[in-house]
């Protein structure tokens, strides 16, 4: 008969344990004994490659062999594995393998088995390169770059060094700020761009205030086979007024401000670069004018938010003169002059300008005086938006208003109605040089691979797409055409040829981006509350990206900042810039 429960509970011992006796010995057989790591795979009962193979690479694996018991806790109490480990390394410094096999005479190739044969890019700036200019050249025929293209140098052959291998090796770049702060300025706020990444606002779609200027039709022809050569035409200047006016310098948006429109006043092209701040690398600055319960986003004279940037995100970005870039013409500045005068002269190109077949604004150009100027407008309007920055708990509602552009008008082949563009233009300065980011060769490959040409100029020029794709929505643009210059010769920055256009739907192009206009948004309302919960009732801030991190510093500073340049210039003159013949700004 089997016992009881009670029976058995009765048989159990009456101490306070129970289970196997304790003991205190700490040897098996007359061996110490100390139990096994938790990092240890038992997987074989010998292992003679292991050993050979962590002593000629070094490093981790070293690091990992000798301490990781010590890490886990595995030496037990008193420490019974530091004696093995000292005698087992010793052992093992004085083991080795010796090779009994034959080795071959015959050889391979370039010098035998164990030689090295390079194949790869070559050593980055050693190309054999003769004259070329820092400064920007101009795209008439005085002055061109002269010689042609040397194709030794740069990344020849295949294969070649895989791409990231040893990044986290590369030196620090030390890039220069867009601005210098000064002792009198006051840092109010740092904030990182991980911060900025969560924020999220919900603004709508905007509403429509007023519009001015005119557009032309835009020539379809442009957008036959993009990349066959059939297609390749000459990048042309033609003599159109073009203005950039800045947001305080706008008659348009003081008289809306004094009309009480709207809190918040800027500009599509100051707006888009606070929007994607986290995309940008290169250094800029933005000023905010606090006045009369108002603010102004506003830029000063000669900021780089009016430069055109060039693979700025680029895992291996252009390197600067000073860095060791022997290719002037390649350096970060020249790049962005060449690629800010494209985008100056190609939406006056792609357009069919005629009296009669042109879409008037219900407003005329706000800036163009035929009393004053000789040359004829180009082809822009400008669209005044409004859209509602408000929480649910703000006491009182915060608009903004901004200013947008078009650039062309198109008939729709379904239903016959205008539809409005943007029109921007991608270039290609050399697809084999120094931050190039892996481009593709457009004239060959925008044919027949344009889905991988698109995507590497979305991984390279994230920002400056980003950019682009804000302002089109911004200004409630139908399609947004891309054009893709190349230069004629990949050491002529003077003549550039038109490859081919593409045309994007602004949302659908935003969402292959990965492009979050909420997120936009929520970093505008952020650095407005800043600017409103300042002390001082007027006053004017800087913006400033720092140059060699991912971070925004706001700054109060002086109202007369940055007015000390622009005591010459009066009124509305000072924040306007025509474009001349050869695409730059006087």
């Amino acid at each position: 008969m089997a016992p009881s429960l009670l029976e058995l509970i009765e048989a159990m011992p009456s101490g306070d344990t129970w289970g196997p006796p304790t003991t205190t010995e700490t040897t098996l057989n007359g061996v110490p004994y100390a139990p096994f790591s938790k990092g240890d795979k038992l997987g074989r009962m010998a292992d003679w490659t292991a050993e050979g193979k962590e002593r000629e690479r070094g490093g981790r694996q070293q690091y990992q062999s000798r301490y990781r018991d010590q890490i886990y806790g595995a030496g037990g109490p008193g420490g019974l594995q530091t004696v093995f480990n000292i005698e087992g390394q010793n052992e093992e410094n004085t083991f080795s393998l010796v090779d009994r096999s034959t080795a071959s005479t015959r050889g391979r190739g370039f010098g035998g088995r164990g030689s090295a044969v390079f194949r790869g890019r070559g050593q980055r700036g050693q190309q054999n390169q003769r004259g070329g200019r820092g400064t920007f050249q101009r795209t008439d025929n005085r002055g061109g770059q002269r010689g042609g293209y040397d194709p030794r140098g740069g990344r020849g052959g295949r294969g070649g060094r895989r791409f990231g291998w040893k990044d986290y090796d590369k030196p620090q770049r030390n890039r220069e700020a867009s601005v210098q702060p000064k002792d009198t300025w006051r840092m109010l706020e740092e904030i990182d761009f991980n911060r900025l990444s969560k924020l999220n606002l919900d603004t709508g779609e905007g509403e429509d205030l007023d519009d001015y200027g005119f557009l032309y039709y835009y020539d379809r022809g442009f957008d036959k086979q993009p990349g066959a050569p059939t297609s390749v035409r000459k990048l042309q200047v033609l003599d159109r007024a073009a203005y950039n006016v800045s947001t305080s310098s706008d008659p348009v948006i003081q008289e809306l401000a004094e009309k009480d429109e709207a809190t918040i006043f800027a500009t599509d092209n100051i707006l888009s670069m606070l929007m994607c701040a986290p995309r940008s690398v290169y250094s800029w600055d933005i000023v905010i004018l606090k006045q009369n319960s108002k603010i102004y986003i506003d830029k000063r004279d000669g900021s780089s938010l009016d430069m055109v940037t060039v693979n700025e995100n680029a895992a291996d970005a252009p390197l600067e003169i000073s860095e060791g870039n022997k290719d002037q013409i390649n350096s970060p500045g020249a790049l962005k002059e060449e690629a800010t005068h494209i985008n100056n002269v190609f939406p006056s190109q792609v357009v069919v300008e005629s009296d009669t077949g042109k879409h008037d604004m219900n407003n005329e150009h706000p800036f163009y005086n035929p009393a004053e100027e000789t040359d004829p407008p180009a082809s822009k309007a400008y669209k005044y938006r409004r859209f509602d920055l408000s929480l649910e708990a703000d006491a009182e509602p915060l608009h903004l208003i901004v200013r947008a552009e078009l650039d062309a008008v198109v008939k729709n082949n379904i239903s016959g109605e205008d539809q409005f563009l943007t029109i921007k233009a991608l270039n290609e300065f050399d697809n084999k040089a120094q931050g190039s980011g892996g481009a593709l060769d457009w004239r060959s490959k925008l044919a027949s691979q344009r889905g991988a040409v698109v995507a590497t100029e979305m991984k390279n020029n994230s920002c400056k797409l980003a950019r682009w794709t804000i302002q089109a929505i911004l200004a409630k643009a139908d399609l947004m055409k891309l054009g893709f210059i190349s230069r004629a010769s990949p050491k002529n920055t003077s003549d550039h040829v038109i490859l081919g256009v593409l045309g994007y739907k602004p949302r659908e192009f935003a969402s292959q981006m990965n492009l979050n206009l909420n997120n936009g948004w929520a970093i505008v309302r952020t650095f407005v509350d800043m600017v409103m919960k300042a002390e001082a009732t007027e006053g004017k801030f800087v913006l400033v990206k720092d140059p060699n991190k991912p971070t925004i510093r706001l700054y109060q500073v002086p109202m007369s900042t940055f007015e000390e340049d622009d005591a010459e210039d009066d009124g509305m003159g000072a924040g306007m810039d025509k474009v001349d013949e050869d695409g730059e700004q006087e």
